[in-house]
């Protein structure tokens, strides 16, 4: 803890906090590192969050839903999600937006975009889904913590097409809700993976 100007500030989750806040802009403005996105992705959003949690706060991965967790509650999740969403992209992703939108962007090669997509959300749904929300839910409780951490993660769509920019802060809310039912951030991610590589093969007309 530390006070400045007599507000006291813990120091862990003002670090997170920045943290989670500068790393999107840094992706946003497109600092390339490896010159893969997925690759910068994986690095800005896992690989040194992990760094920080078992180095410098001192904690176990597992204390952010870096583990399986309640997988028959998680594979449930996963299932339901994966149908669910497979029915309504089905319609919503061959809207003109969408189609313009995600077929300039995917790449050509199926198992390359299905891998790229698989690499790029492990990260974001760590950040999200592992980090952020059970730091948010030691401090304020599971309800607010599963809305706060869906509320950036909203904002990192801005750009996209309207209508999936738009569903993105129930969308983050219900992940944040399975995995904190799960105790994973694992499961979010499975389902944000099929999600995606599902719209963009749609896009590219292989549905």
């Amino acid at each position: 803890m530390i006070t400045i100007g007599g507000v006291e500030f813990d120091l862990k989750l003002s670090f997170l906090i920045v943290y989670s806040t500068v790393v999107p802009m840094i992706d946003y403005y497109n600092h390339q590192i490896t010159g893969t996105k997925a690759y910068d992705r994986l690095l800005l959003y896992f690989i040194i969050p992990m760094f920080i949690i078992v180095f410098v706060m001192r904690m176990s991965p597992r204390d952010f839903g870096f583990q399986i967790g309640n997988w028959r509650i998680g594979l449930l999740w996963t299932i339901v999600g994966c149908i669910g969403m497979a029915i309504i992209l089905w319609f919503v992703g061959r809207t003109p937006g969408m189609q313009q939108y995600y077929s300039a962007r995917a790449p050509q090669e199926t198992g390359r975009l299905i891998f790229l997509n698989g690499v790029d959300l492990f990260g974001w749904e760590f950040m999200w889904r592992g980090l952020m929300l059970f730091t948010f839910a030691r401090y304020f409780g599971p309800g607010p913590a599963i809305l706060l951490q869906a509320v950036p993660f909203a904002f990192m769509h801005l750009g996209k097409p309207e209508i999936e920019t738009l569903s993105t802060i129930f969308g983050g809310a219900i992940f944040g809700l399975i995995a904190w039912q799960s105790q994973s951030f694992i499961y979010p991610w499975l389902i944000h993976w099929f999600i995606a590589s599902y719209t963009m093969l749609i896009a590219l007309g292989r549905f």
